[in-house]
């Protein structure tokens, strides 16, 4: 569907929030290379456009290894605050005004050996740098990376990710994931892990349903307590549990231009987004690992229009779900709301819709 400059125009004013957002993967190409130099790291490229050429996605695999190269860049706690605060002005470029970021700690801390002040550190002054200037406001959920070979290694990072989850809490950490290739790796294996997180008070936000299949779904839901699934695209295989997402109002983090990327679906088409959205699933729209995937959120807001013809009352429900569905206070998650229903309205009267 052709989308109007009126609606295009609107799509990208609106405000937003984003559930599902890697900040590794969120690291703009020109601060890469800035840090590749900085941190004497070697690249496969050392221009932009050789950059670009090595992200373009060839398997899961080569992703993996993009990502781990991308980590190794940083190495202080300005490297972290750096990328936090610039992550915080893209928000700003959007008008996304909340975001839950996604952070995986155990990568930094044991293979790459960044002490957890340096990291943790250099992200919450970047945050409060972000909130001062932009007006933003991020959270943090740290993931437990599930392909790790070797299950004492695997163990001792979750174990880890857990604990500094945990005593974050109180600085910015709101949940608990579960991130890496769901392939061999069930999230059954990892439910001692997220039934600590959960009594001692954090949120269970398990990726699930994206390489594999609604198996994954629903052992995120019965063994991980998942209260948000990242993905879970691949649901619509299963009626079943289609129709209990719907029931139980559990929302997916959907990532339309990552899905195509990886090649979960071959195209726009082929996606279920509109078969979930009118089978009533509660649904987020977010952008994964934007440079990496050469996405961004608001191309993937417009391509809710432009590709899969919802109309707008339908894409500002599932704006406004980044706010219902997020882990604020509910007091904040209402006010929030109400703040984007008010500034909705008046850009629609403004765009003449």
């Amino acid at each position: 569907m052709e989308i109007s400059q009126a609606i295009q125009s609107y799509l990208r004013a609106a405000p937003k929030a984003e559930l599902h957002v890697h900040l590794e993967g969120a690291i703009r190409p020109e601060t890469l290379l800035t840090l590749a130099r900085r941190n004497k790291v070697t690249l496969p490229a050392d221009d932009l456009p050789g950059l670009r050429q090595w992200f373009a996605y060839r398997d899961f695999n080569h992703f993996i290894e993009i990502f781990f190269l991308v980590s190794r860049c940083l190495r202080t706690a300005e490297d972290y605050e750096l990328i936090a605060y610039e992550f915080g002005e893209e928000m700003k470029r959007q008008n996304i005004r909340y975001a839950e970021v996604t952070f995986s700690a155990s990568t930094h801390y044991y293979p790459l050996g960044i002490d957890h002040d340096t990291y943790f550190g250099g992200l919450n002054r970047g945050r409060e740098r972000a909130r001062r200037d932009f007006g933003v406001e991020m959270r943090w959920v740290f993931d437990i990376v599930r392909d790790i070979r070797g299950e004492a290694e695997r163990r001792k990072r979750a174990d880890f990710t857990t604990r500094v989850a945990l005593e974050c809490k109180c600085d910015g950490v709101v949940a608990l994931g579960l991130g890496g290739n769901e392939d061999g790796y069930p999230p059954e294996d990892f439910a001692p892990w997220f039934e600590r997180a959960l009594s001692e008070g954090l949120h269970s936000v398990p990726h699930a349903g994206e390489n594999a299949g609604p198996a994954s779904v629903w052992g995120a839901l019965r063994t991980l307590g998942a209260q948000r699934i990242g993905h879970g695209v691949r649901a619509i295989e299963d009626p079943d549990l289609v129709r209990h997402l719907a029931q139980q109002r559990i929302p997916l983090e959907v990532c339309p231009g990552s899905n195509i990327c990886l090649g979960i679906y071959p195209d726009f088409a082929a996606h279920p987004l509109p078969r979930l959205y009118r089978a009533g699933v509660q649904l987020s729209v977010n952008s994964d690992d934007p440079p990496l995937f050469n996405v961004t959120l608001n191309e993937d807001v417009e391509r809710l229009h432009s590709a899969f013809g919802l109309e707008l009352d339908a894409i500002d429900e599932i704006l406004l779900n980044g706010v219902r569905h997020s882990f604020l206070s509910p007091e904040r998650r209402q006010a929030l709301e109400a703040e984007f229903r008010a500034e909705m309205l008046q850009l629609r009267q403004e765009c003449g819709l």
